[in-house]
């Protein structure tokens, strides 16, 4: 198991596009996804689990990757995060 810590940067959040950007990046690996922000732990494979994080702009989340491909998991999500969600803002 790992885990690492991200910032959401881009202007609105994690609404419904990288939500779902990052849901689908999560299912291509084998390896569970769990985010937390300190109250709430969802499943960061479903959808309805990111988008019930209400994670705005600024909030901080920790990934938590277990398999065999968690680390190829977790960068790539770690990218993600960093390039906001190809968001121009």
């Amino acid at each position: 198991m790992k885990t690492i810590k991200v910032t959401v940067l881009n202007k609105l959040g994690l609404h419904a596009r990288p939500a779902t950007k990052l849901t689908q990046k999560a299912n291509e690996f084998l390896s569970s996804l769990k985010i937390t922000n300190g109250r709430r732990e969802v499943n960061g494979k479903s959808i309805m689990g990111v988008m019930l994080m209400a994670a705005s702009r600024g909030t901080e989340l920790t990934l938590i990757g277990d398999g065999t491909d968690e680390d190829e998991m977790l960068s790539e999500l770690k990218q993600m995060f960093e390039d906001k969600f190809g968001e121009a803002q």
